[in-house]
């Protein structure tokens, strides 16, 4: 079958590109159905990373968060008309001490490998996730950065000491927001802490516990954990500023992505026996264990429906643009596209 196919070939400049699909193979064919548009979406769209990796990485169909339903399933596993959510990673290799996200082998999409702005993708099995039938589609969209929060926790489990009676989150954006609430969720008896720079975000943790600008925090306040979810330089602040209030020997996940290097205060993380937590992406274990999350816990999807901002309906190339000019001005929550192209 033709598959359409519309990538970015230049900063705001969509082309629609035609690919060729044999039905008579092993991948699942899901059609699109709401997509929600990241960060690192912008950055291709505004030209903002940089010649070289423009260069090097387009044309390239955009959006690495997204849902869809089975159209076509050769091995009857999956029924048409199922709701899935698709998972951008895609490994190639299997390694028993590092995880499918890390491996430097795999392909990741809408970076340097098409995403999901097709008429449909064609996907292995192991590359979809089925959801509930009544699950909010316009939540879901962005089940892959929750899946982001999910992996960071799982990794702090396995790695930081078990007295986690109050957490600390700094970023009062869309990682931050989701962190803490699953933190909330999970430690429901713990005091969950979130740090921002912007009052009226902070205004939306209601289920938080204290919430506290990153320029009035009192000096006797200590935490035993921390997730930083800034990135950007603000990674640097807030990472320094977590190594001043964590209690010696509590652990520190790091989320926020940066372009470029920061500046950390080494000698305190010596000093107080930290664990420093890196982790980025996720792998298929973290869009499972997502799913039965949120199945769960229904009000933490109904909490996750204020990010839910401009949704729009998406039937031509212009409809993109406006999709992607809108969300670069918005201020709070995640864009959404309702894929009817």
């Amino acid at each position: 079958m033709i598959n359409q196919v519309y990538r970015l070939v230049s900063p705001r400049q969509y082309e629609v590109t035609y690919k060729n699909h044999s039905l008579q193979s092993d991948y699942v064919v899901v059609r699109p159905t709401h997509l929600s548009i990241c960060a690192a979406d912008q950055r291709y769209y505004t030209g903002s990373r940089g010649k070289e990796a423009m260069a090097k990485k387009l044309p390239m169909a955009l959006i690495h968060e997204g849902i869809g339903k089975v159209v076509y399933d050769r091995s009857g596993k999956y029924k048409k008309g199922t709701p899935v959510v698709m998972i951008p990673n895609t490994p190639v290799e299997e390694d028993e001490h590092c995880a499918e996200n890390y491996l430097r082998s795999s392909k990741f999409r809408a970076s340097g490998y098409d995403g999901f702005m097709q008429d449909y993708v064609f996907l292995k099995h192991d590359r979809i996730v089925e959801l509930p039938e009544n699950l909010d589609p316009q939540v879901a969209a962005f089940i892959e950065l929750i899946t982001i929060s999910m992996h960071s926790l799982v990794r702090f489990e396995e790695k930081g000491h078990t007295r986690r009676n109050t957490f600390g989150i700094w970023g009062d954006g869309n990682l931050g927001y989701i962190t803490s609430l699953m933190l909330k969720k999970r430690y429901p008896d713990s005091k969950i802490i979130a740090f921002g720079k912007h009052q009226y975000k902070l205004d939306h943790f209601s289920f938080v516990d204290e919430v506290y600008q990153i320029d009035n925090i009192p000096e006797d306040l200590v935490i035993d954990h921390a997730f930083e979810g800034v990135g950007g330089k603000g990674s640097q602040f807030a990472i320094n500023q977590i190594i001043d209030h964590i209690y010696p020997e509590g652990s520190i996940a790091i989320m926020g992505v940066s372009e470029y290097p920061v500046e950390i205060n080494t000698r305190m993380i010596l000093e107080k026996g930290l664990t420093v937590i890196g982790s980025s992406r996720s792998g298929r274990s973290d869009f499972v264990n997502t799913v039965n999350f949120m199945k769960e816990h229904p009000d933490f999807v109904d909490y996750l429906s204020t990010l839910v901002g401009e949704v729009y309906e998406v039937k031509t190339i212009n409809d993109i643009i406006s999709a992607f000019e809108g969300d670069l001005a918005s201020s709070w929550g995640k864009t959404v596209m309702e894929w009817r192209i």
